[in-house]
C-alpha cells in the first residue's frame, strides 16, 4: 500500500540521519580499513565465534567487545533464546544460523549473551499478552523454565528487580541446555572442537560477566582464564 506524500516525507526525514551516517562511514572507517574489508570480500569470512544475542537496540555485539568486521557471526532474536532442536522442514531462523555457523563456517566458540533490563524477560512476568502477537507469545515460552527456576530460588514474593535479574541470568543457562540438544553441537562439544559460553551484559555499566559452570555463578569477564 503506497504511503501518502506526507508520510513518505516523514519516513525519509527519520532515516536521513542513517543516510548521513553511512556517508561518514564510507569516508572515514571504510576508507581507513579498506584493505582489510576488501580482503574479507575476496577471501570470505572466517569468524572466531557465533554470537547469539538479543535484538534489543541497546545491545550491540561488535561495540561491547570492540570486535572487528569478520570476527563475529551474529544471530539476534527477542530474548537471545535458542529453541530446542527440532528436525523438521519448518522455518527456524535461529537454528539455521547455528547450523551455518557450526557446520559451514566451523566456528570454535558459541557465545549466548543475555543482558540486564531485557524486555523479553520482563514480559514473562506480565499477566496478559496481546493475543494478536501470536509469534511473540509462543517465542516467550522459551523463557518460562528460567522464570520458574528464579521463583523457586528467590520465592514468589522476592523483589521484582531481583527476580528479573535472576531470570535473565538463568535464561542464559537454559538456552545453553537447549543449544546442546542440537546433535552436531553436542558431538563437537564432547570432542572439544566447540566451546559454549554464557555471557551477561549489564547495560547500566557496560560490564560483561561469564557463566562459570564449576561454581554455578557469573563472574567478571576480565577474570576469564585466571
Amino acid at each position: 500500500m503506497p504511503l501518502s506524500k506526507n508520510a513518505a516525507d516523514l519516513s525519509i526525514q527519520r532515516l536521513k540521519e542513517f543516510a548521513d551516517g553511512n556517508e561518514t562511514f564510507q569516508q572515514t572507517y571504510f576508507k581507513k580499513h579498506e584493505t582489510q574489508l576488501l580482503s574479507l570480500v575476496k577471501e570470505g569470512q572466517n569468524p572466531r565465534a557465533l554470537f547469539i544475542g538479543c535484538s534489543d537496540s541497546r545491545v550491540i555485539p561488535d561495540l561491547i567487545v570492540q570486535s572487528n568486521p569478520g570476527d563475529l557471526f551474529v544471530v539476534r532474536n527477542v530474548g537471545n533464546f535458542v529453541a530446542p532442536y527440532k528436525p523438521d522442514e519448518d522455518f527456524h531462523s535461529t537454528a539455521a544460523g547455528i547450523e551455518y555457523a557450526v557446520l559451514v563456517l566451523e566456528v570454535s566458540e558459541i557465545i549466548i549473551c543475555g543482558h540486564s533490563h531485557c524486555g523479553a524477560i520482563e514480559a514473562l512476568y506480565k499477566t496478559s499478552c496481546d493475543t494478536s502477537m501470536i509469534h511473540t507469545a509462543k517465542w516467550l515460552t522459551l523463557g518460562e523454565k528460567a522464570k520458574s527456576m528464579a521463583i523457586l530460588a528467590l520465592g514468589e514474593n522476592a523483589p521484582r528487580e531481583e527476580l528479573l535479574r535472576a531470570t535473565e541470568q538463568l535464561s542464559i543457562v537454559t538456552q545453553i541446555e537447549n543449544l546442546l540438544s542440537y546433535p552436531y553441537v553436542k558431538k563437537m562439544v564432547e570432542e572439544d572442537k566447540l566451546f559454549i559460553h554464557g555471557w551477561y551484559y549489564d547495560i547500566e555499566t557496560g560490564a560483561i560477566e561469564y557463566y562459570d559452570p564449576d561454581s554455578y555463578q557469573f563472574r567478571p569477564l576480565s577474570e576469564l582464564g585466571d
